[in-house]
């Protein structure tokens, strides 16, 4: 290691946030993952100097990104978001990505490439950090849970599948076609995935979950790893294995006993967001360009317009498409869940920097932008939802009603 100090500073900086989180919390409920980047970049090169980017830590922080996106994957569940409101997410991003790329083109000068990155950043929902402050907020089972997860999948596979047509350095329709043999094996995995676990899979996942042999955490790194090796071996992003082998873990899970599931997913998030996780939000920080973005000029002014663009590009479309039976409130609590973001678009633009196809200062306001987004959007979105429980406007489709389904 270059930096000897660099990773225990992280991992001091990971213990500290949820301290400050939890302070703050008092007077505004302020995302832990905003101290943990902020924490990085106080601790990085651009102010004290402390920590700097490296090998080791690059590689951890790729480990939590991965993980974040399984555990999105995990949380999904198809058989509560299937039918109109899931038709209703997939047509909402494919707006959000037609208008992006638009967007991203009126930007740009009609440079193709530059817009395809900036494009397909804007679509993105971090659903990897909105599903904690759902689950925290009671919001997650109930019906506006489950539209909120439907959204935010899409919102965040979407995206995902944009990266590995778009930003592959192949010819589209190659890697179309690739992209559909991934998918083809995806959904042979998932028919084995679907059926019935033999007596034997459980008991030994019981026998050993308390024990050194933890044969079920051991059995969802395997699906993990080797998902990520799929994905990179067929030449696209790795976070689309993570994804998939996210789903593929809930539904070989869901063929044991109901507390064993939920213990291995304990287990998982204890490693998730105890360690790696957090480590990538304060590696993130580290890596943050701040002297690009202060030295004045476009970059700073980039970043409210950037800001503005998630809300449009990926928020009214979920706004216009959004079930009827949420009331006005909660599709406008809708709007923001959904147009929060962080996760993918510093993995998009972390693209765009190794391709020379974004500059640097582009990518800081746009990762400045998101940064914020995860700020203030979830907060406002909470508000919102608070204002609906107390002003008793509660949707057609009653949040209990939703609870039921889940």
């Amino acid at each position: 290691m270059e930096h000897p100090g660099t990773l225990i500073l992280i991992m001091a900086a990971a213990v500290l946030a949820p301290l400050l989180a939890h302070g703050v919390g008092r007077r505004a409920k302020v995302p832990v993952v905003i101290f943990e980047i902020v924490l990085g970049i106080v601790i990085g090169p651009d102010v004290l100097g402390w920590a700097h980017s490296e090998e080791l830590t690059d590689v951890l922080a790729d480990l939590g990104l991965s993980l974040l996106i399984f555990l999105a994957g995990y949380e999904i569940q198809f058989d509560a978001i299937r039918g109109d409101t899931l038709r209703r997410a997939v047509w909402a991003w494919v707006i959000s990505l037609v208008v992006g790329l638009a967007g991203a083109l009126a930007l740009t000068g009609l440079d193709f490439a530059r817009s395809a990155v900036i494009g397909t950043a804007l679509t993105s929902t971090a659903l990897g950090t909105v599903v904690p402050l759902l689950r925290d907020s009671g919001d997650l089972h109930g019906r506006f849970g489950t539209v909120a997860l439907a959204f935010g999948a899409v919102g965040e596979f979407g995206p995902i599948i944009a990266m590995s047509v778009l930003l592959s350095g192949r010819d589209p329709g190659v890697s179309t076609v690739i992209l559909a043999v991934f998918a083809a094996i995806t959904a042979g995995a998932v028919m084995w995935a679907l059926r019935p676990r033999p007596p034997w899979f459980t008991r030994v996942i019981q026998t050993t979950l308390h024990t050194s042999g933890q044969f079920a955490i051991r059995f969802v790194m395997l699906l993990l790893v080797s998902m990520l090796a799929l994905s990179e071996a067929f030449g696209l992003d790795v976070l689309l294995g993570a994804f998939a082998a996210g789903l593929l873990t809930r539904l070989v899970l869901q063929g044991t006993d109901p507390r064993v599931g939920k213990d291995v997913l304990g287990k998982i998030e204890a490693l998730g967001f105890g360690f790696l996780v957090p480590l990538f939000f304060i590696v993130t920080g580290i890596q943050f360009d701040l002297s690009s973005l202060l030295d004045g000029g476009r970059p700073l002014l980039l970043l409210p317009v950037f800001l503005v663009l998630f809300l449009v590009v990926r928020g009214l479309p979920v706004y216009a498409l959004a079930p009827r039976d949420l009331s006005p409130l909660g599709r406008r609590a809708l709007t923001l869940h959904c147009a929060t973001c962080l996760p993918l678009v510093v993995a998009i633009t972390t693209i765009g920097l190794d391709e020379g196809l974004l500059g640097r200062s582009e990518a800081a306001a746009m990762v400045g932008a998101a940064m914020v987004s995860v700020l203030v959007f979830p907060l406002l979105g909470l508000k919102l939802r608070g204002r609906e429980r107390t002003g008793g406007t509660a949707s057609v489709g009653s949040d209990a009603a939703g609870a039921e389904t889940w």
